[in-house]
């Protein structure tokens, strides 16, 4: 028991780091949004996998995760095809 324990708890750390990962790339983009129009690839790369992450871990709703690919996508220019 105190085995499985651990590894719920391991998972339960990763998820908040994980958040906090993302949640500090977006900050970041708004700060970047404020002195340029255009976020660069590599943040939108890096929030990308951030969600995909956090969408198969089941942090992250059906219905937000592809609310955020889609705005990830859009600002990428690759629109509605993906």
């Amino acid at each position: 028991m105190a085995r499985g324990r651990e590894t719920f708890e391991k998972r339960r750390l990763q998820k908040v780091r994980q958040e906090r990962k993302a949640e500090k790339v977006v900050r970041r983009e708004q700060r970047q949004g404020e002195t340029t129009d255009a976020p660069d690839e590599a943040t939108l790369m890096e929030r990308f996998r951030l969600i995909s992450e956090q969408h198969s871990a089941g942090a992250l709703s059906t219905e937000d995760y592809d609310e955020q690919r889609k705005e990830i996508f859009a600002a990428l220019g690759l629109g509605e095809d993906f």
